[in-house]
């Protein structure tokens, strides 16, 4: 094509300043200078999505200050509000996005690819990036009910049979009680809520459409009265039913201001129709004092109108139970005397449940994609969770998306997700007890030949030689460069392939690979120390040190790669300790800036395996930092304790929580079974029965109880192992470490430190 050898740097810098903007192209190559030379400069499926979300956030802008009479989503509410704390000055910035509240739960069934999300104060947004349902009450006299101008309500996650969030508001006389679930199957998807509303007084219960969800603006350009039953017909695409009609509706369009604005407007609409993509809608019902209503709203999430006949409530909800009850067949049952961490474990192997229906999503919302390295934490807590057929099925699909080089692509640039899909893969086989699928061979050779070639030459003059090259690795660490991350997953793939592989000749060469990628490893982080004049490891040799040093403890968990008391771990462990924590919790100031969970978990971990009891510290911070529907934001405000990057409900957070609570309980390190190292002295003090069952291990599935005697603690396991049972150590935090006779199933300890 001609256009192709136009000079497009000179054309699109000389219009640039012909207009007198910026450069576009210098300060490009000027941001480039922040970074080491690398083939990809920038993440583009990142770009995407950054663009996605300022282009809301430039809407929002333009939405949302100059309309500060409507009702809001509750980020929204408490952002723009100088008394809050959440308020953030909008001055000159061109894009206004959630940075303070970005919480929100997602409900479905297991299996299904739609995800409705609740925020705090119970708004509904069934869709992906789409409309959402209000709920208000209205009295005659006094304050109104609005949820999301409401400094407190009470909300939960229900775990009983469907998964549920439920959401309860009180303020003077007026009652609001909000259960949102998904009903029916994996192809007939119906996101329900059902609404109980109560008044001592004269009342109006409103439902109502809002064209913003807790990203912002989601544009509503028509709303249709449906014909044959009480409800909407939105956009032409999307329908709302009511099993009750409303006594009146009305509706609204941007130029005449939110329909909260206009309920008292007496016209006979039909419809509405707004080219802003600001309409409005309420659905109004009389509330008699005393007397409550119920109300259930209904949204098939396959976009497809419910016929008369074939949707039947009773016989949906049941099947949706079903499908919930035989998803949790198998997964490792937990017993502690600790409601809140309990009830925590229970929502996080939901929640991973809930994103795994095939591939493994990070989130419900703009993380709804896949990455190999959220899916390697979360598939291995999948497995530590007992839940292999979910993890079987996700690394079949792995092959999928493995380029001719063989590079397992999620995003381009990201030089650790072959080493992550080797390492999940062999600790799958390791943890089920079976040997590689023949058809996955092929593909595993070729990614353990990727990460060979990968590497850098070994005879380079600096010291980055002989590892792998720089790139964005993990997002949160900064700009480009050479992430000792990389390196440690890659040494851990390279192990893992040589293991599968079983003794020919490439596992002899992928061995060999590995250990040269550990000695050049371990040869830069020496030079390194004597820079630094201590052992800390920093993320990548040319950092100084800083919150991305975090990234190197995955040497030591999950990989194992080092000794659980190596000194470099440690020393990085205690400078993360005493300069990354805020209230308790890791702050990441890089890309997060805010307080990281699964992070702060991570650093945990490393603290569990070298016996510091100040792991405990660190789990019982991420537990309060848990929303009350037992979620995680990827990363929390400081102040606030909302959401302020990523997904409101991040899945790799829920499955370090997983793992957390199960090596508390059995952890294995090299060719030994730990049990009961992260047992905290609190729960023994209480003197009740504990028990985390069957977990898988590498050697086996394990059952584990703690009960107590009269002055004593009684270890009881029960272990089917794959071949010979492992040496297995009690090691309770306070008392001394000891091995278990061989072939013993039980262990009596003197409950004396």
């Amino acid at each position: 094509m001609w256009f192709k050898y136009l000079p497009w740097r000179y054309l699109i810098s000389n219009a640039a300043r012909r207009h007198g903007f910026l450069d576009p192209i210098n300060v490009f190559s000027k941001i480039q200078n922040f970074s080491q030379p690398c083939e990809v400069a920038a993440p583009n499926e990142l770009l995407r999505s950054g663009a996605l979300l300022h282009a809301r956030g430039l809407i929002n802008s333009y939405a949302i200050p100059h309309n500060l009479d409507w009702v809001w989503p509750y980020w929204v509410e408490r952002q723009y509000n100088p008394e809050s704390d959440s308020f953030i000055p909008r001055a000159f910035s061109l894009t206004q996005i959630n940075l303070t509240h970005r919480n929100w739960t997602a409900v479905g069934i297991p299996g299904g690819n739609e995800f409705p999300i609740v925020d705090p104060r119970g708004l509904i947004t069934p869709f992906y990036d789409g409309w959402s349902i209000d709920v208000w009450i209205i009295p005659d006299e006094g304050n109104p009910l609005i949820p999301s101008l409401m400094p407190y309500v009470s909300q939960k996650l229900g775990l009983e049979g469907n998964l549920c969030v439920i959401t309860e508001y009180y303020i003077d006389q007026l009652t609001l009680t909000l259960k949102t679930e998904v009903i029916g199957s994996s192809k007939m998807q119906i996101c329900r809520t059902q609404i109980t509303g109560s008044a001592l007084k004269n009342a109006q219960l409103i439902i109502s459409l809002r064209p913003y969800n807790p990203e912002g603006v989601s544009f509503v350009n028509n709303i249709t009265l449906l014909k044959d039953s009480p409800g909407w017909h939105v956009n032409w695409g999307d329908y709302i039913y009511f099993d009750k009609a409303p006594d009146r509706y009305a509706f609204s369009y941007y130029n005449q201001g939110d329909v909260f604005n206009n309920l008292d407007s007496q016209e006979n609409k039909t419809e509405v129709a707004c080219k802003v993509g600001m309409a409005t809608a309420a659905a109004i019902y009389k509330l008699a004092p005393g007397a409550p209503l119920e109300v259930t709203v209904s949204i098939p999430l396959s976009k497809t109108k419910i016929e008369k006949g074939n949707f039947i409530e009773g016989a949906c909800a049941k099947t949706a139970e079903s499908l919930w009850e035989g998803s949790l067949q198998g997964a490792c049952s937990l017993q502690i005397p600790d409601e809140h961490f309990q009830f925590l474990y229970e929502a996080a192997v939901r929640t991973m449940i809930l994103h795994s229906p095939e591939e493994v999503y990070p989130g419900p919302c703009i993380y709804r994609r896949f990455w190999f390295r959220d899916a390697a934490f979360i598939l291995y807590a999948l497995l530590s969770a007992g839940l292999t057929r979910r993890v079987e099925r996700s690394l079949d699909r792995f092959r999928s998306r493995q380029t001719i080089s063989g590079y397992f692509l999620s995003q381009e640039g990201e030089w650790d997700s072959n080493g992550e899909a080797l390492w999940i893969t062999r600790m799958y086989c390791e943890m089920t007890g079976s040997k590689l699928p023949e058809e996955w061979k092929s593909s595993i050779e070729k990614a353990a030949d990727w990460i060979c070639k990968k590497r850098l030459p070994a005879d380079l003059k600096f010291n980055h030689a002989g590892l792998l090259p720089a790139g964005f690795s993990a997002e949160h660490f900064g700009p480009n460069n050479y992430y000792y991350w990389d390196d440690f997953w890659g040494i851990a793939g390279l192990k893992a392939a040589a293991l599968m592989c079983e003794n020919t000749n490439k596992a002899k060469r992928f061995e060999k690979e590995a250990d040269e990628l550990l000695k050049y490893t371990n040869q830069s982080l020496e030079n390194v120390s004597n820079q630094f004049k201590r052992l800390v490891m920093p993320a990548a040799p040319y950092r100084r040190l800083d919150s991305g040093a975090v990234g190197t403890l995955v040497a030591s968990y999950p990989l194992h790669i080092y000794d659980p008391k190596d000194p470099r771990i440690l020393d990085t462990a205690e400078y993360l300790i005493k300069n990354c924590l805020f209230n308790g919790g890791f702050f990441h100031d890089i890309a997060h800036s805010g307080i990281n969970p699964y992070l702060t978990l991570d650093l945990a971990q490393v603290l569990l395996r070298a016996g510091d009891a100040r792991y405990f510290n660190l789990m019982t911070v991420v537990a309060g930092l848990a929303s009350p529907t037992g979620q995680w934001p990827e990363a929390i405000h400081p102040k606030t304790g909302g959401g302020c990057m990523g997904d409101g409900q991040h899945v790799w957070a829920a499955a370090e929580w997983v793992l957390m609570i199960r090596n508390c309980f059995v952890r294995e390190e090299s060719e030994e079974l730990i049990l009961c190292s992260g047992i905290p002295e609190s729960w023994l003090a209480k003197k009740e029965t504990m028990a985390f069952g069957p977990a898988p291990t590498r050697f086996g599935d394990i059952q584990i109880s703690i009960k107590f005697q009269v002055e004593n603690i009684l270890i009881e396991w029960q272990g089917k192992w794959f071949a010979k049972e492992p040496p297995i150590y009690i090691q309770l935090p306070g008392f001394k470490r000891v091995r278990a006779a061989a072939s013993t199933k039980s262990l009596l300890i003197e409950n004396k430190p």
